[in-house]
């Protein structure tokens, strides 16, 4: 069962202290340490949060009465040590929850998406409308509205690639030393063309921007997948992973320098 810190904070600390000091003695953070016991509590204690809260409804595949498409997600939990020198954990999920950013318990996405007053929102109402323009003018006759057809189709290229780029630049992580990089310069970097689609909405880099912001050291990081698994994947309910090398490794080197 949570500590009630768990339903009312981000930071959850350890109820054992003692032992939790003792166990976090001489750790130096790595994302490729084997998973620390600190790790294995603030997991064990997050599933069984994610069993028993009824704040949210997200269909995790287990039941055949929850709406939705079944969608599995990754969650992470990071252990950190706070400025008063606290033992405690941040607890991240991949994407987005129950169609949501922001949920108790859980550190918040480096960009809101999904904001209501947000460009994005209305960058997508434009697309659609630029779509639905498409298909009325391909209903009529494509011969005859040849050239507004490909107007249209120019225009929404155009206009994906920009709303694209836009949401690229809302991305900026900082390191431990305090330093921000933008999305498109991390992987700029790293010599990829541009960010793959996700990068960023991971669980790792969403703890790490956390911690470093509110000036917490972080310890340990383990991450593990809950619920069915689309059909191509392989992930397995309950089991631990490494975070990705698409996505993350890029944007976790620069955040670990």
């Amino acid at each position: 069962m949570h500590s009630p810190a768990f339903e009312n904070s981000v930071f959850c600390p350890f109820k054992d202290a003692v032992s939790a000091h003792a166990l976090a003695a001489g750790l130096t953070f790595s994302v490729d340490n084997e998973k620390h016991p600190l790790c294995m509590l603030a997991a064990e204690e997050l599933q069984s949060h994610l069993r028993r809260q009824q704040e949210w409804s997200h269909n995790f595949g287990f039941t055949a009465d929850v709406a939705g498409a079944v969608i599995g997600k990754m969650f992470g939990v990071l252990v950190v040590r706070t400025s008063a020198q606290q033992l405690g954990y941040l607890a991240a999920f991949s994407g987005k929850l129950a169609g949501g950013n922001h949920h108790t318990g859980f550190v918040p996405p480096i960009f809101d998406g999904v904001a209501a007053s947000g460009f994005l929102n209305e960058g997508m109402t434009q697309l659609t409308y630029i779509n639905q323009k498409i298909r009325s003018l391909e209903q009529l006759s494509q011969e005859d509205h040849k050239e507004e057809i490909q107007r249209l189709k120019a225009l929404r290229k155009d206009h994906s690639v920009s709303l694209q780029k836009k949401i690229y630049d809302q991305y900026h992580f900082i390191n431990k030393a305090g330093i921000s990089k933008s999305l498109v310069e991390i992987f700029e970097n790293a010599a990829y063309k541009n960010p793959p689609a996700g990068a960023g909405e991971c669980a790792a880099p969403k703890l790490l921007q956390y911690a470093f912001r509110h000036h917490m050291e972080p310890l340990a990081l383990a991450e593990f997948w809950w619920g069915l698994s689309p059909k191509s994947a392989t992930w397995k309910h309950g089991q631990f992973y490494p975070p990705c090398h698409e996505k993350c490794a890029p944007i976790l080197a620069h955040m670990l320098t």
